[in-house]
């Protein structure tokens, strides 16, 4: 089995600069590895967390009281198919993958269809995981199947199988219950103009960069889109674009209000759950609207 580390500092895994230590913390190379380490935490009475890019969480000060499963580099392959006869290519990317980078080298072989990927923080594991998407498009979007570890067996779903919703999937509903890990998924591209798919990937990260703080620490959106509105719209007509509690670091984002900061990375994770709580709070007050977290709540934040 894989090394197991003690009071490992989760901040220096999250985009959001947050997190105080993991009880255990391991990095597998492999999905038997992985399963060795599930059966391992089952046997200590140990909570897991599956760990990626650590771009969609938000953790607690306190850490993690249990095994840190981390999906890194070492799953972080992608291969590529032949062309069939209806000029598709099927695309495999491991769990570990960086999403920006499954789409760049989809793009770069002419392939359509995964050029929102190319922004989006995170692993393809994550992605798989809520459904991840931008600009009108989603991972079912592309789907074909996925790989997944549950019960201690190796596992795979047909897209349709895979219960995609916005920002959810199967494999989510399924974690509240028990240990699921997603090893891989695989993708089904045409090919396309090149030209044309290089001007849309640009077009994309212009807009991307022009309209959101990618140079600040941050989990992404902190906030799903209520049914009918815009989280972003909502705070910033409750005049809280920009505003920040105290000088902790932790602030809505001046540039777009959808996204929480986290300035120098200052703030622990405490500084940024107060403000998401105000955020919360005073939308609810202004519009009856009770903004849910899009990012993933780890730890005791009580």
């Amino acid at each position: 089995m894989t090394d197991i580390r003690t009071e490992e500092i989760l901040k220096n895994y999250t985009t959001m600069r947050c997190g105080g230590p993991a009880a255990g913390f391991a990095e597998p190379s492999s999905e038997e590895e992985i399963i060795e380490l599930l059966a391992y935490a089952d046997s200590n009475n140990m909570k897991t967390l599956i760990l990626g890019a650590g771009s969609n969480m938000l953790v607690s000060d306190r850490g993690f009281d249990g095994l840190v499963i981390r999906i890194g580099k070492k799953f972080g392959d992608l291969e590529f198919s032949e062309e069939d006869e209806d000029g598709y290519i099927t695309v495999t990317a491991k769990a570990g993958c960086s999403l920006a980078w499954f789409g760049n080298m989809c793009a770069r072989k002419g392939l359509e269809g995964a050029e929102f990927c190319c922004g989006i923080p995170g692993n393809v594991g994550g992605g798989v995981f809520m459904n991840a998407g931008a600009y009108g498009r989603e991972i079912k979007d592309i789907a074909v199947s996925v790989d997944y570890i549950e019960d201690g067996a190796v596992r795979t779903a047909d897209a349709s199988e895979c219960g995609f919703g916005y920002r959810t999937s199967l494999f989510e509903k399924k974690a509240k219950e028990k240990d699921i890990v997603i090893t891989s998924f695989k993708a089904r591209l045409h090919k396309g103009d090149k030209e044309q798919i290089d001007a849309y990937v640009a077009e994309l990260r212009g807009k991307r960069t022009a309209s959101q703080p990618l140079d600040v620490p941050s989990a992404g959106s902190t906030f799903k889109r209520p049914e009918g509105y815009y989280a972003g719209a909502l705070i910033e007509k409750s005049g809280l674009k920009g505003f920040a509690l105290d000088d902790s670091g932790a602030q809505v984002s001046p540039k777009h209000a959808g996204f929480v900061v986290n300035n120098g990375g200052r703030a622990n994770g405490s500084d940024v759950m107060r403000l998401i709580r105000h955020i919360q709070d005073k939308v609810y007050a202004d519009s009856g609207v009770r903004l849910e977290t899009e990012v993933r709540l780890v730890g005791d934040f009580d």
